[in-house]
């Protein structure tokens, strides 16, 4: 977090009850995640689609298209630690995003080159970019409300409503044009997508006011070296990817999942680790680290089910689903959308009651929320396994009801989790380290997306009689994770050091 002065005031009321400049987030927020999602949807049907006959894919095996779905959802999430390195540092949070923005957008452009050569200098292009642009705009969500603004937590529901309204118009459009064109035209209105988005923030960023303008203060040699060293590690990393490129670089994608895997849970232990040790944090900082650790390790776990609709669940929809409308077929990816309309509907109900409980004194702790995500989680495997035996037994695709079900109550659980991890995160994360925080809370997302491309690998290796046994093992942790969760703040024992606030 910059060190400067917020200009936001508390009687700032104007977009829906909050900060003015909330609007210019949501916005951008909204057209990237178009983007984004509307790729994604396509990305494991692009690799393991057939290589010939109408809309060509890749023709890759599930284990490995999974494996590099894996890696592509935890490379964009890791690089977010980078990202709000550079902007804590640098560059500040706005200019952050505004640079992660264009370079999202030609990544798009790029993977809508039908040329399979192309395709991972595309997909690097967009990691790099998210990098810039995901942790640092949700930043700037939290420093538009000063300390004790109790409008915060509803604020990052309505944030993230622009989330999901962007990944229901990247499923809509991106899904149909991908799937019933040709898949390079739905990468390319992801493209154009993300250049709507990066005009809106052009335009309307004097919204932000101060709200992370300016990186923190820092002697101007300091600031030289770094951007030196940034600049060679620029170098370094286009030079890899242009010997990938040439073929110079072959990698084994499942292995390299599983040792990304472990590299992303040491990376991001040790942090804490350093964090603990050697920030100079005082005892009531210290106290909201480990409440932060907790709720990282829990997330992890949640998006490793959750990541699993644009992975296994997506290919269930293709292979096993009846998906016929009124005689017609529609794209897979539609079904997708299911999550972000019933986070459009549930949302405001889910602040409403955060709310209400808080004006009464009853709010959930953060690791009792985080308890409840999880178990939803649970419950929608469960779901998961009912479906997968009906098929095996009916020998014929299944109602796209169980796919409905199965994404509605993974959006409640999504609810109590996610928009509450982002308030947390820029609720208690230590002065001067708010951006490498939420380089953490997405490096769960990250280490959870590799995990569900691993996961889903594993479900799909041998068809419908693999999956129920890692769906099992699914449910299985999910379940201990969320009873741990319940003792903790049963226990009282991560609580944070704010005495106005329960943890």
């Amino acid at each position: 977090m910059s060190n400067q002065t917020n200009t936001t005031r508390t009687d700032d009321n104007w977009f829906f009850g909050h900060p003015k400049g909330l609007v210019t987030l949501f916005f951008t927020e909204m057209w990237e995640r178009m983007s984004y999602y509307g790729m994604r949807a396509l990305l494991v049907l692009y690799m393991t689609g057939a290589v010939t006959g109408f809309n060509p894919g890749l023709g890759w095996s599930q284990l490995e298209a999974q494996a590099i779905y894996g890696i592509y959802v935890g490379m964009v999430y890791f690089m977010v630690i980078p990202g709000g390195w550079l902007a804590d540092n640098l560059l500040g949070h706005q200019k952050a995003v505004m640079l992660g923005a264009i370079i999202i957008m030609l990544g798009h452009f790029t993977l809508a080159i039908p040329i399979d050569q192309t395709f991972f200098l595309g997909l690097t292009l967009v990691v790099l970019g998210t990098g810039l642009l995901k942790g640092n705009i949700s930043t700037i969500v939290g420093q538009l409300y000063k300390p004790g603004d109790v409008r915060r937590d509803a604020g990052y529901t309505i944030f993230y409503m622009s989330i999901n309204i962007g990944s229901f118009l990247g499923f809509l459009i991106c899904s149909w044009l991908g799937e019933k064109i040709g898949w390079h035209w739905g990468f390319g209105a992801a493209g154009i997508g993300m250049f709507f988005g990066v005009l809106q923030y052009f335009y309307f960023r004097r919204l932000l006011g101060s709200a992370g303008e300016k990186p923190n203060d820092m002697p101007e040699a300091t600031r030289v070296k770094y951007l030196k060293w940034s600049r060679v590690s620029v170098v370094i990393l286009a030079a890899v990817v242009a010997l990938g490129l040439f073929g110079f670089i072959n990698v084994d994608a499942r292995l390299f999942a599983e040792n990304f895997a472990v590299f992303l849970t040491v990376v991001g232990f040790s942090y804490f680790a350093y964090l603990f040790l050697f920030a100079g944090l005082d005892t009531g900082e210290k106290k909201n680290l480990f409440l932060l650790l907790i709720l990282f390790i829990a997330a992890a776990a949640f998006w490793s089910g959750f990541d699993q609709s644009a992975g296994s669940l997506s290919i269930f929809a293709r292979d096993y689903t009846d998906l016929s409308v009124g005689g017609y077929i529609i794209p897979i990816g539609w079904l997708q959308f299911a999550n972000p309309f019933f986070v459009v509907v549930f949302a405001p109900i889910f602040a409403g009651i955060w709310t209400y409980l808080g004006r009464i004194n009853l709010n959930p702790s953060y690791p009792l929320k985080f308890a409840i995500g999880l178990g939803f989680m649970a419950l929608s495997f469960i779901v998961m396994i009912f479906a997968v035996q009906l098929a095996m037994e009916i020998a014929a695709p299944i109602g796209m009801q169980w796919l409905i079900i199965t994404y509605l109550i993974q959006t409640w659980g999504e609810l109590a989790l996610s928009p509450v991890g982002l308030s947390a995160f820029s609720k208690y994360a230590p002065k001067n380290y708010v951006g490498q925080m939420f380089g953490l809370w997405f490096l769960a997302s990250a280490i959870g997306g590799v995990l569900a491309g691993l996961l889903g690998g594993e479900a799909l290796d041998k068809g419908l009689e693999s999956i129920s046994p890692v769906f099992e093992f699914m449910i299985q942790y999910y379940v201990v994770i969320a009873i741990a969760l319940v003792v903790i703040a049963a226990l009282g024992i991560a609580k944070s050091s704010d005495p106005a606030e329960k943890s």
